[in-house]
């Protein structure tokens, strides 16, 4: 038997075919081979069309059955993990009302606080964990005040990787852990914020049906079936956001275990059992996916929007795309620790959680013309990447999350040396390096969902460390050095 994962984020679909007794990935593969549109029609939108998701999920699907060679009477399970608090919109025909808003728009700031003075911060943040800000609900919100013509024939509002579902079972469902990203869930009454529903003026009506993270939540319609390659009735057991899906493909699942992430945006998750916030919402604390305990996990998350995102720019921007990125992480290993005065403040993604929903844009300071070239550029982003990280990691350290240590899966920003060493450096962390990834995490918690997987050792088989990399005594002080000015110019604005 085999279980298929799908990885739904903003640069590509990604899907696994993992089997299922001895771990081993049989095929993998993404769409489309360029990144996935994302569209800016005005400053601080970010959109995407759903349509393209479920295209791309179909040709990975294809590619992937054909890869590994197998029957679709083989999948078993299939599960899904998706890019987090975004928007979807559909009428009674699962027809899509506009593109959807995903996570790094930031119109819906606004909204988002003035929810949080209308109802007041003593009451939202014991029972949210977190500011309405810039997540789902208040993008639903958006659309209801700017869009009304839209938002009149919204029959059901979705995240994304719900919308994946739906295109797969034709059910629309969502989960507890799906509405707690959303800014949905009420953490005191462990249900749907019917609060927050009453003051935006929601009606109750436009949720989804609510079923648990690890179940059966549809099977495959004849019709998406042919679109897949993949067999009538297998069934979708698992979903969740990319962030507490990374987590658990790299088997972080109880308090004191941390999982690190840096593609798009970087993210630092740390399991907790206890309910915390931050009073000013800078890191977010969600429900966490764990098909083991009994007792509720949660999810302490740092987001930094613009990791690999930046690293994009410098590629496709400054060098014109004319270095690959094992080329872009061979210079920067050219420049010192430091990048020899060369700051990067990575913040040109959109609003950041971190920053209080500011979104300042992203700066290089102290460029010198007659020192500084291409590798100070590159490492200068790299570290400004890692020192945002960090500066995000002090903050979850005041709401009890430990970092000693941290799992990644060898991929995106952490195959370069100098990002996870000046990872190791700064934090004084241990960094675990996992031959895991979302898709594959999306597939061995499809196994849990069906019932398949009874223990954390069953469903982790294969999983192992590629790399450790331990802080570097000799390097420590500089790099703490050069954090501290970073953080300076950060400060100092």
């Amino acid at each position: 038997m085999y279980f298929l994962g799908f990885d739904l984020g903003s640069s590509s679909i990604k899907a696994c075919l993992l089997h299922a007794d001895t771990g081993a990935v049989a095929a993998s593969a993404f769409y489309p081979e360029k990144e996935m549109t994302i569209a800016a029609p005005k400053p601080g939108f970010a959109e995407q069309q759903p349509t393209q998701w479920w295209e791309n999920a179909c040709l990975a699907s294809q590619a992937v059955m054909k890869k590994a060679g197998i029957s679709p009477d083989e999948v078993g399970a299939i599960g899904i993990s998706y890019q987090m608090h975004g928007l979807v919109v559909v009428d009674k025909d699962m027809n899509v009302l506009r593109p959807s808003i995903i996570w790094c728009d930031s119109r819906a700031v606004e909204v988002g606080n003035q929810a949080m003075e209308a109802i007041g911060e003593e009451y939202v943040l014991p029972h949210l964990l977190n500011s309405p800000g810039n997540f789902t609900a208040s993008k639903l919100g958006w659309v209801k005040q700017n869009e009304p013509d839209v938002y009149a024939k919204v029959y059901k509002f979705m995240l994304p990787g719900d919308y994946l579902a739906a295109r797969i079972t034709g059910e629309i469902v969502t989960t507890p852990s799906g509405l707690s990203e959303g800014i949905f869930w009420d953490f005191v009454n462990e249900r749907p914020a019917d609060f927050l529903f009453d003051h935006f003026g929601f009606d109750h009506s436009l949720m989804p049906t609510v079923l648990p993270t690890f179940a059966e939540q549809g099977r495959v319609t004849a019709e998406a079936a042919a679109a897949l390659g993949l067999k009538q009735g297998t069934p979708v057991t698992y979903r969740a956001g990319d962030q507490p899906n990374n987590a658990f493909s790299l088997n972080v699942l109880e308090p004191g275990e941390v999982a690190a992430t840096a593609g798009t945006s970087g993210v630092v998750y740390g399991v907790s059992d206890q309910i915390k916030f931050d009073s000013l919402s800078r890191v977010n604390t969600f429900l966490h996916v764990n098909p083991i305990s009994k007792a509720s996990r949660y999810g302490v998350l740092l987001c930094v929007n613009g990791t690999g995102s930046l690293n994009g720019w410098l590629r496709n921007s400054l060098m014109q795309g004319n270095v690959s990125y094992p080329q872009m992480n061979d210079l920067a290993a050219q420049a010192p620790v430091g990048s020899d005065g060369l700051l990067c403040l990575p913040f040109g993604n959109g609003a950041e959680r971190m920053l209080e929903n500011q979104d300042p844009g992203a700066t290089f300071k102290g460029l010198q013309f007659s020192r500084h070239g291409l590798s100070h550029w590159t490492r200068a982003a790299q570290e400004g990447i890692v020192f945002a990280l960090y500066y995000g990691m002090e903050i979850m350290e005041t709401v009890g999350v430990s970092l000693k240590n941290i799992r990644a899966g060898e991929a995106n920003m952490f195959l370069s040396p100098v990002f996870r060493e000046t990872f190791a450096n700064v934090s004084g962390a241990t960094v675990e390096l996992i031959n895991t990834d979302g898709a594959q995490g999306a597939a061995r918690a499809a196994g849990f969902g069906l019932g398949y997987y009874k223990t954390r050792e069953d469903a982790f088989t294969g999983l192992s460390a590629l790399q450790t990399i331990e802080p570097n005594s000799s390097l420590t002080e500089a790099t703490n050095d050069a954090y501290g000015k970073w953080k300076e110019a950060l400060l100092k604005g």
